[in-house]
Parts: structure tokens; C-alpha cells; sequence
């Protein structure tokens, strides 16, 4: 159900949100925090579509403040969403014209649930001090996209990093939380040596390479660089040398299945899809505390990371990342090795019927089973 409330105030939207739970009894009552989203108004629908999908799993009322126009007279519209158009939560879209596009904060406060916790998030063209905003600072956690920020990535991710606040994030970093997830578990296996040098191969347009860098930097406390591949493609690799050897774990362009590669061990495919914005948020909605290691790897990491003008294809042919081309061949003899085994195993376990079975012998060996059972129940 939708009800829009045109040229409205916050008290009016207030009053029809409890006459509608009174009405149709539709609207969950254990929501857990209020998610506050400030947005454009062009990319208000693709983020109320994210902020949907993500409440299904944390229940929470959605304020969404949509910044307009801020030309002409003073204006509010309001929007409502319950039921089956706002998932397992209730949203409330505000769209402020003319003067009162400046005072989100003003229109918003009334509208939050009381005593529970409240997330911003920016999905678009974040605050250069999140926790400085006028809505920002009302929340307990601030949630950043330096993907889709104006500006380098690494310019944008340094101006957060000098405004840090215990309570921000970034989307970006959830984007990395399988690849950090694969290469400790990696690491959590013997040979326990240390990591002497680690190289990133990243998009020069992707946060999340630069981010997953200042990790490994914070983390490893060795050399940790960066090559450029092109522009779209995100995290490519990431190479862990080692005294034995290298830690290789490779995900081709626009692929969701890595290789993993580590001496003394054979050779893995292991599941890294592209995760989406709404599993990003769902993550970030998570946990309300400060994210302890996201300040590390971007206030102290990122700044120990040596961004090279070295391309892919250039650190590949110095020996200093590993080969996408080798990984996707090596991803598709897996596959195919995979499926000629089970092939073979469904052949072994197939009875095969002898030669001298006939339909006589069959006939006979049927008629003594039943013999024998009858036997039993007399």
C-alpha cells in the first residue's frame, strides 16, 4: 500500500502512519532500528529499492529524505509505504523543496522511533564528515559509498579517513568482506610464515581494491602496492608472497568463482560472487558498534599503500601477481574434472546385470522371495 500526502508537515504523516496500523494491523512492531537514507531525488527509487530488500532480514522504519528543488517556496510531500511495498519494514518518503531542502534533520527527528538506534546511510555523494552532517550526527552508525562518491577513490577515501569517526563505514568495504574472508583462512593454514610483500590488482575506479590494500597493509605490516586493471572490472587478485611461495587467490573479470593457489596444496575453485548494495547494507545493518578494523585499514593501512602506475598485465609479466587468463583455464579443467569424476561415480555404483540373467531366472529368484516371506509370517 501506497499513500502519498502532498504538501503535507510531519506531524500529518505522523498521525496517518498510527492511523494506518490501526486500520490494517499489516505493520510489523518489532522493528529493530530507524533507517535514515539521504538521497537525491534521482536516485531516490534505486535506493528505497536497496533499503526494501535489506529490511527483510533487519525489520526497521525507513525515512528517506529526498532532497529537491531547492528553488521556489518551502514545501513537503510525503509518501508512506507499508505491506507488500515496504518488505518487512515501513518507509517513509520525505521530499523537501525550496528552502526546506537545507533542514532535513528538522523534518526527520520527529518521525524516528523511539529508543531505538538509528543508521544514515548516503547512497549517493556522501558528506565530507559524516559525522559532522546535521543528520549524521543523529546516528549511531553512518554508512558511506565512496563507490558512487564524486571524486578519485583514493581522494575520496583520504578525506574520509582524516574526518573518521567512530561509527562511519563504507558499502565499499562490505564489497571486500568474502576476499578478506577467503585469504585469512588461507593464512590460517600451514606454513604459518609471515607475508613479505602483497600486491592488489584492482580497478583504478574501485574503493574496495584500495580498501582491501589498507587491510592487508594494517594486518600483514608489510609492503602492500597496487596495479591498475581496467576500468569496471573491481578486485581482480591478490598475491601473498611468502618464503615458500605465493598465496594466489584470483577472480576473472566478471566472474563469481576464484582460484585459489598455495604451495603445497592443490589448486581450489572456490565460490566469490559480486555481491550486491542490499547485501552490503544488510551487513552493515548488522552491528551497531564501531567497525574497529575498517578505521585501522582506512585512517592507518591505506596510508602505507604504494598506488603504482604498474598495470595488470605489466605486474603479471613481472612475476608479481598472478596470471586472470591462467586462472579461467584453470577454473574450467576444475569444472570439467569435477564432472568427469561424478560421471564416473554414478557409472561405478550402476549395477550392471549379468550376462546370464534371463526372465526365467528372474521369475525364479522373485517367486523364492516370496516363499520365504511367507514363511516368516506362518
Amino acid at each position: 500500500m501506497i499513500v502519498d500526502l502532498p504538501n503535507t508537515t510531519t506531524a500529518a504523516v505522523s498521525k496517518r502512519l498510527v492511523q494506518l496500523r490501526a486500520d490494517t494491523g499489516a505493520m510489523a512492531l518489532s522493528r529493530v532500528l530507524t533507517l535514515v537514507v539521504v538521497v537525491t531525488d534521482d536516485a531516490a527509487e534505486d535506493a528505497i529499492e536497496v533499503a526494501n530488500d535489506a529490511s527483510r532480514q533487519h525489520p526497521c522504519r525507513i525515512i528517506v529524505v529526498v532532497t529537491g528543488n531547492r528553488r521556489g517556496a518551502a514545501r513537503l510531500d510525503g509518501q508512506i509505504r507499508v505491506g507488500g511495498d515496504a518488505g518487512a519494514s515501513e518507509i517513509v518518503v520525505l521530499r523537501l523543496y525550496g528552502p526546506l531542502a537545507t533542514h532535513g534533520k528538522s523534518v526527520a527527528t520527529p518521525l524516528l522511533l523511539a529508543d531505538s538506534p538509528i543508521v544514515v546511510w548516503w547512497p549517493k555523494d556522501a558528506p565530507k564528515a559524516p559525522s559532522a552532517d546535521p543528520i549524521g550526527a543523529m546516528g549511531q552508525r553512518r554508512i558511506t559509498d565512496s563507490a558512487r562518491t564524486e571524486g578519485a577513490p583514493r581522494t575520496v577515501l583520504k578525506r574520509l579517513a582524516t574526518a573518521y569517526s567512530p561509527g562511519d563505514t563504507d558499502l565499499a568495504w562490505s564489497r571486500v568482506t568474502h576476499w578478506r574472508a577467503l585469504l585469512a583462512a588461507a593464512l590460517d593454514q600451514p606454513p604459518y610464515e609471515p607475508v613479505t610483500e602483497a600486491v592488489v590488482v584492482a580497478a583504478p575506479d574501485s574503493p574496495s581494491g584500495h580498501l582491501l590494500a589498507g587491510w592487508l597493509a594494517a594486518r600483514l605490516r608489510c609492503p602492500t602496492s597496487i596495479a591498475r586493471s581496467r576500468a569496471g572490472t573491481g578486485v581482480i587478485s591478490v598475491r601473498l608472497a611468502r618464503a615458500s611461495g605465493t598465496v594466489d587467490l584470483v577472480r576473472p573479470e566478471d566472474g563469481n568463482t576464484s582460484v585459489l593457489s598455495q604451495p603445497g596444496q592443490p589448486e581450489r575453485t572456490l565460490a566469490l560472487p559480486h555481491r550486491s548494495d542490499a547485501e552490503c547494507l544488510a551487513d552493515e545493518l548488522r552491528r551497531l558498534d564501531p567497525d574497529e578494523v575498517y578505521a585501522e585499514s582506512l585512517a592507518t593501512g591505506l596510508a602505507t599503500v604504494s598506488a603504482t602506475s604498474r598495470t595488470a598485465s605489466e605486474a603479471v609479466r613481472a612475476g608479481l601477481a598472478p596470471s586472470p587468463a591462467e586462472a579461467l583455464a584453470t577454473t574450467t579443467r576444475l569444472r570439467r574434472s569435477a564432472r568427469a569424476l561424478g560421471s564416473s561415480a554414478v557409472v561405478d555404483k550402476m549395477p550392471m546385470p549379468s550376462e546370464a540373467a534371463s526372465s526365467e531366472s528372474v521369475k525364479e529368484a522373485a517367486a523364492a522371495r516370496l516363499a520365504e516371506v511367507k514363511e516368516r509370517r506362518s
